[in-house]
């Protein structure tokens, strides 16, 4: 069986870090003198912009930390640690191995305003790294449809054993997250595992069309947040966090999705918006859907947005998958890119943020298929998801048939070559609409359906 990750210690030479913008949130911690003119009771910027700065899950540190460079009112920080082997200045983190005991670890955040400084002080918990197990399982959250008064909620489903075509719904089909921000409704789930092994984050589309506005109306003033939640085993979920990452001139966000880049150390977080001219504030202008991608660490602060892929036309749904040196995309795409309408195409790139525009001339994201549904014999599909069968028996890419029978599970051996094929024996959760096969451990996939079992 393949096993999770290399979960070695990266190398000493770490990526360039990362530069987001601060999410002010302000926590309790210990404050140290400074060594500078401190603040007065005439710095209440100095104070506010200190008090700001926050370093998430400081009790339990398990990846890379976003340390901001600026505060509130200008302020810039600067960062030092008394273990820089294990966290770096610039919020790099190499974990303890697995079975050593925890690092605990002083971060100093020394924050500058005009002539003055102050300085805080965080202490933080690094969790040693987990064993690494073999993938025995498939765990797939998706959302069930607007023609359900809950569908528009995240639902989960379990494989039956290894098995990647045989699943049962989990909690009586009855959703398992609900939002209750932004619109109250989240479609497109996505999850992905920490490059660790031990962290998950599920990210989704905050859109709600039963009972909403409609169509036209979300793909013109439609949200420009995504819907976050975390967890550790799968079971345990973090509060929903709700998260703008799109600019103003977004008509909506949809379908987002991540992957983890080692080269920059973060998260490459990707999703469809219409874009409007600035001017057009109405948004009535001509426009089509176009790639999106912002960085995160932790999926609380994102870089500003860019176009990932705009090839002049309407192209929607991106998942990726990394074989070897590769990235592979898969896209929901209408006769822009490949040349057969309403189908995918699948294309590779060494550079994950490689980026596609109009004038593109050969294009960076290298065009290795299309027309795959069109080949297969199927209706219009959207919505693929990508993923390694546990065995190493090829790779599956399940996409929703919309407009007929749902989920198909798509077969290749290769996706270098690729040679699509469709099974005739499957049997996937009873009405699963845009969501993620995640495969997993046994005793997580144990763990997820003692959790939600069905009466």
């Amino acid at each position: 069986m393949p096993s999770m990750p290399d979960l070695r210690r990266p190398p000493r030479r770490l990526p360039r870090p990362l530069l987001v913008p601060l999410v002010a949130a302000a926590v309790a911690c210990a404050a140290l003198p400074a060594q500078a003119a401190p603040p007065s009771a005439a710095d209440p910027q100095l104070t506010a912009a200190a008090a700001a700065l926050t370093v998430w899950d400081a009790d339990d540190i398990r990846g890379y930390l976003t340390l901001p460079t600026t505060s509130l009112h200008g302020a810039t920080v600067r960062w030092t640690s008394d273990k820089p082997r294990t966290i770096t200045p610039t919020g790099e983190v190499n974990r303890p191995d697995r079975g050593r005991p925890p690092a605990h670890v002083t971060l100093t955040a020394t924050v500058r305003l005009d002539h003055h400084q102050t300085k805080r002080r965080f202490d933080v918990t690094v969790r040693p790294l987990p064993e690494r197990k073999p993938m025995e399982g498939y765990f797939f959250p998706y959302f069930a449809g607007e023609r359900y008064t809950d569908g528009e909620q995240v639902h989960f489903g379990a494989s039956r054993g290894n098995d990647p075509l045989h699943w049962d719904d989990l909690n009586d089909n009855k959703p398992v997250l609900t939002s209750t921000l932004g619109e109250k409704g989240v479609r497109d789930p996505f999850i992905i595992r920490s490059p660790e092994g031990d962290k998950f984050y599920l990210v989704a589309t905050d859109l709600k069309i039963n009972g909403g506005k409609g169509w036209g109306y979300e793909m013109r003033f439609g949200s420009q947040y995504l819907e976050v939640w975390e967890s550790t085993d799968l079971v345990h979920w973090s509060e929903q966090r709700h998260v703008k990452v799109s600019g103003d001139q977004a008509g909506m966000t949809w379908a987002p999705e991540a992957t983890w880049d080692p080269k920059l150390g973060a998260y490459v977080v990707y999703w469809a918006s219409n874009l409007y001219a600035a001017e057009d504030t109405e948004h009535t202008g001509p426009t089509y859907p176009r790639m999106m991608y912002a960085t995160t660490r932790d999926f609380r602060t994102f870089s500003e947005p860019k176009v990932w892929n705009d090839p002049g036309g309407g192209v929607i749904d991106s998942t990726v998958a990394r074989d070897g040196d590769w990235y592979y995309r898969v896209t929901t795409d209408d006769k822009v890119v490949g040349s057969c309408t309403r189908d995918v195409v699948l294309e590779r790139s060494r550079d994950l943020t490689a980026v596609d525009d109009p004038g593109s001339s050969p294009r960076n994201w290298q065009l290795v298929d299309d027309c795959v549904r069109t080949g297969v014999g199927t209706d219009w599909v959207e919505g693929p998801t990508v993923f390694k069968d546990n065995s190493g028996d090829g790779w599956w890419v399940f996409m929703d048939e919309a407009g007929g029978r749902g989920y198909l599970p798509f077969h290749t051996d290769s996706l270098a070559e690729p040679d699509w094929s469709l099974p005739s024996d499957y049997q996937l959760p009873s009405r699963p609409r845009h969501g993620t096969v995640l495969p997993v451990t046994a005793e997580e996939l144990a763990r997820v359906r003692a959790a939600y079992p069905n009466s």
